[in-house]
């Protein structure tokens, strides 16, 4: 039987695209990654499709500004992260443990 995940926290319209770019973002730049790439040609086309992510993210930070959210909920935006793999999935970003000699 598979777990059950913790429900979503409320988030707002732009909140959620936020974190649903943010996401993409990480995925790409995880298969960028030049200590976990394996191909030049994926890594390549994941930055290219970067530029895409970057611009949703800020398209979502600004309707959050123009809506008046002027705060950001960290803590309510971590536990969405969570609940939509974000621990596993940003992990592709950071350098891999150093190998043995």
């Amino acid at each position: 039987m598979i777990p059950r995940q913790p429900p979503l926290p409320a988030l707002t319209r732009a909140e959620g695209e936020l974190i649903d770019a943010y996401l993409s973002a990480a995925d790409l730049l995880g298969r960028i990654n030049p200590a976990r790439a394996t191909h030049t040609y994926g890594a390549l086309r994941a930055a290219q499709a970067l530029v895409s992510q970057a611009t949703a993210l800020r398209e979502a930070l600004d309707l959050m500004h123009r809506r008046g959210e002027s705060e950001v909920h960290a803590a309510t935006l971590a536990r969405a992260l969570r609940v939509l793999d974000g621990e596993r999935r940003t992990l592709r970003v950071s350098l891999p443990p150093p190998q043995a000699p």
